[in-house]
């Protein structure tokens, strides 16, 4: 892309004063957000969610989701680790969120890289995810509907590859869509707007991205009727997040653990001076 677009318009004062303002939200209310995720991410993401100020609830059986899954804010489906024994209960719980009228985040691990994997998260598609986040070749994998060369969970393509493949995905699913990169960029199918936040060092550690995902579904469940902009603020969050952990780390691990302790401790200063985020169209 030129680098204009790269860049984006201006960044909007209220962007800032939005995050927080659900960053506060998530903190007063702590939404109880389930994930059916997989077995490498469970441990990062649940205490993503418990460092913001929400509740994880990480339960994916099928006998379980008709009485607990009405009762959550929100559901994050990832499909990491999928299996043929999971799936159901993934759908299961999408049908209850849709019928519940509550919003749920599906993270399309690696979509393209088998023919499973890919038809899996098609249909998954198909029951109405209030948000769709993947890195590039995520996206334009759904996008396409093909399979292709795929790079396991990390992405062969930049995020700004991915904005035509994601507003097409956004149209034909009804979803937000999410597309981590460099700059994440996220979608309605006719707006477009950028978190410029986080840093190379969080490519680094395993489920970062599943992570984040999470935490959309937390930011969403505060503010569903607001999605793309609830979206754009989680992305952002955890960047900033990232940003002040890098300041103490020496390396992933400590980065880890100080990505954690930094988004527990983000404060209305902090976050309207490191909150980054632009309009593209």
């Amino acid at each position: 892309m030129e680098e204009d677009k790269v860049r984006g318009k201006a960044e909007p004062t209220g962007w800032p004063a939005k995050a927080w303002s659900l960053l506060s939200a998530i903190r007063s209310e702590s939404p109880l957000i389930q994930c059916i995720t997989n077995l490498v991410s469970m441990d990062l993401m649940a205490n993503t969610l418990l460092s913001s100020g929400a509740s994880p609830a990480m339960i994916h059986s099928a006998d379980e989701i008709p009485d607990f899954t009405p009762h959550a804010r929100a559901l994050c489906i990832n499909v990491g680790t999928l299996s043929a024994d999971w799936l159901p209960a993934m759908k299961l719980a999408a049908q209850f969120a849709r019928q519940s009228g509550k919003p749920w985040v599906l993270d399309p691990v690696a979509a393209g890289a088998s023919g499973f994997r890919l038809k899996a998260c098609l249909e998954l598609a198909e029951l109405k995810p209030t948000v769709i986040r993947g890195n590039a070749s995520e996206v334009i994998a759904l996008s396409k509907a093909s399979l292709g060369p795929s790079k396991g969970v990390d992405s062969s393509h930049e995020s700004t590859d991915a904005v035509e493949a994601a507003k097409s995905l956004a149209q034909a699913s009804g979803a937000i869509v999410a597309v981590s990169g460099a700059v994440d960029i996220v979608t309605d199918g006719e707006r477009v707007v950028g978190a410029h936040n986080g840093v190379p060092m969080m490519q680094r550690i395993t489920a970062t991205g599943c992570s984040v995902t999470a935490l959309i579904a937390a930011f969403v469940a505060v503010d569903p009727l607001h999605a793309l902009e609830a979206t754009v603020s989680a992305l952002s969050i955890f960047g900033v997040a990232g940003e002040m952990g890098m300041n103490l780390a020496k390396g992933p691990a400590s980065l880890r653990m100080h990505l954690i302790d930094s988004l527990y401790g983000l404060d209305d200063a902090v976050v309207h001076s490191r909150v980054s985020i632009t309009s593209f169209s």
